[in-house]
């Protein structure tokens, strides 16, 4: 297949639905895919001009497609899961998850035992999950061992053996926590009743144990039997407070699966919540790594088919965010209203919830890749052609316009890069005039970057609107550099965006961290810009006081504070001190003036 060219393998591609695979030329599998109809799905890879350059890498690497037809899409779609799985391409999002999850095993044997697992195996028994955590399958049992007394033992509890009295009861007897099935003391259709009732509340449903529990309460109570009555009591509250946690929705929403799914430009996060009789029975977020330009359908309908299989789910209605391709015996549902959309939303708050916590752990352990989701999450939010790796910063500072300076900040991957920082003096500008101020500015740095053949930024942020940015322009367009580099202006009233040409601005989100970068530039810029201007102000206010004096110009007050350091330390020192750094003359001058 390799030594065929692709226009002639595209040619002999059918028009049915499937899954392709693309191979490179060391025959190793590069991407799995699904089609409703694979020869315009695999055909458009070569045809249209991709936005994202990863699509583009891989499409050059392609040598050899390989395809198997299927009778529908959603077919397609769990033989692509399965394929995926199997060959784990490089270019295909990662939905591998190796991790074992625990079950609840019921035992397939007389007086079945029940306890947690992590192995399954095909001997008859019944196991209920998996669960995403030990800690809720041992709340679970816990809740379990606290109404019904269960054996323990791991004794073969035939007929034979127990008619025999091969054994006796344990201090579990003794106990009350076992009614004693190893010495025939307990039948075993009592035992078997409560391994349903447990059966039950696994999938959620008390209400079979509480009416059970109810009627045998009642029925003590009316044989004045109250102290067994009490306990029957108490084994109903616990079920009550238990189902009272976890009941969130309205009790008649019963096997339900739901879904929703939130992303970024690198990964996504889709949470899955099961419901039984209106309770969730279980939660779980996967994360999924993108590698190409994955839509959130297409993710979505990768990751319900994994996480069902993973969590051997048999719901026949999914609640999802909008409607996706899946088996044909599914229902889906869109809730737009009430208690399903409660139940929509709370899965949407677990998936935002769980990214944050994603987002802080990674910041931590792993800070490359933090640092490269917000770079691809800027460059998405400013339109960028590139991610802003290197962004500048420019602020004008002047107070009626007295000693005006401005200030240049440099931030590299997203973080301040202060060794690089630049403050200006304003040369050419008569007056309290910010805009020619910043093309003054904005020229001076980059026709020294050019000069010096320097780096330039992806991203020169512009303290201001559209009139500081207009001015920023006119002096990219003198040097040439007008497109070369991305620039955009920042207004403090509303924090609006404002981009070259563009009269209407962007409003990012006050929360987005691509506005928090921006903000944070802008601030910098502030701080750094005021600093300067009034260590400025100050020196001039002190070189001023001792300018003042007849005869003494800047050269002596240099020679002054250089040797005393401050005004106040020249007002204190003898005149036979003066005397040493200027002469016996100008040091009577200073002394007198002082005194």
């Amino acid at each position: 297949m390799a030594d065929i060219p692709i226009n002639v393998q595209l040619a002999s591609l059918p028009s049915n639905p499937g899954v392709y695979q693309f191979y490179d030329k060391e025959g190793v599998i590069l991407y799995v895919g699904k089609a409703k109809n694979l020869k315009k799905r695999v055909s458009s890879y070569f045809t249209k001009k991709h936005e994202y350059g990863k699509t583009r890498v891989l499409v050059k690497k392609i040598v050899a497609i390989k395809h198997i037809v299927v009778p529908t899409e959603s077919d397609a779609l769990l033989l692509e899961n399965n394929l995926i799985k199997k060959y784990q391409p490089r270019y295909n999002v990662m939905l591998k998850d190796d991790k074992s999850y625990p079950w609840i095993c019921i035992k397939n044997e007389r007086f079945p035992r029940i306890f947690p697992t992590r192995r399954l195996i095909k001997d008859g028994s019944e196991y209920y999950g998996p669960y995403t955590s030990m800690h809720t399958v041992k709340t679970l049992l816990d809740l379990i061992k606290s109404v019904y007394p269960l054996r323990t033992c791991n004794y073969d509890l035939s007929q034979e053996k127990i008619q025999a009295g091969k054994y006796k009861v344990c201090l579990e007897y003794h106990l009350g926590n076992c009614l004693g099935g190893c010495e025939g003391l307990q039948k075993e259709e009592e035992y078997q009743k409560q391994i349903e009732d447990i059966r039950q509340i696994v999938k959620g449903n008390f209400k079979s144990s509480l009416t059970y529990f109810k009627k045998q309460m009642e029925s003590l109570a009316m044989e004045m039997k109250f102290e067994e009555a009490q306990l029957i009591k108490e084994k109903i509250g616990v079920l009550e407070n238990y189902q009272s946690k976890s009941t969130i929705v309205n009790p008649k929403i019963n096997n339900v699966d739901v879904f929703t799914i939130v992303s970024d430009e690198t990964h996504a996060y889709i949470n899955f919540l099961q419901l039984s009789h209106g309770s969730v029975i279980r939660s779980h977020t996967a994360e999924l790594k993108k590698k190409l330009n994955e839509t959130d359908e297409d993710l979505l309908q990768l990751g319900i088919i994994d996480i069902r299989q993973r969590f051997n789910s048999q719901s026949k209605e999914l609640y999802l965010p909008f409607k996706v391709v899946l088996e044909p015996h599914i229902k889906i549902t869109v809730p737009k209203l009430g208690d399903k959309k409660k139940i929509l939303d709370l899965s949407l708050r677990n998936a935002k919830f769980y990214r944050m916590e994603r987002f802080k752990q990674i910041k931590i352990t792993d800070p490359d890749r933090h640092t490269n989701r917000i770079m691809a999450q800027m460059q998405k939010d400013l339109r960028l052609s590139e991610e802003p790796r290197h962004i500048e910063c420019f602020d004008n500072s002047n107070i009626q316009g007295t000693y005006p300076v401005a200030a240049c900040v440099v931030f590299k991957n997203g973080k301040p890069s202060k060794k690089e920082y630049r403050h200006y003096n304003i040369k050419t500008v008569e007056g309290p005039d910010d805009f020619a101020s910043m093309e003054e500015v904005v020229f001076r740095r980059y026709k020294r970057l050019v000069n010096e053949e320097q780096p330039l930024p992806q991203l020169i942020v512009i303290d201001g609107g559209k009139g500081q940015l207009s001015s920023a322009l006119k002096s990219l367009d003198i040097l040439g550099l007008r497109g070369k580099i991305a620039i955009v202006g920042i207004a403090k009233r509303l924090e609006e965006i404002y981009f070259p040409g563009d009269s209407i601005p962007l409003y990012l989100d006050k929360k987005s961290e691509s506005l928090k970068i921006i903000q944070h530039l802008r601030n910098e810029a502030h701080r750094f810009g005021i600093t300067f201007h009034r260590n400025k102000r100050s020196k001039a206010a002190i070189n001023s006081e001792l300018e003042s004096i007849e005869g003494i110009g800047e050269k002596t007050t240099e020679q002054l504070l250089k040797k005393f350091k401050s005004v106040k330390r020249v007002k204190e020192a003898s005149i036979e001190n003066l005397a040493e750094v200027i002469g016996m003359a100008k040091a009577k001058k200073i002394y007198t003036t002082f005194r």
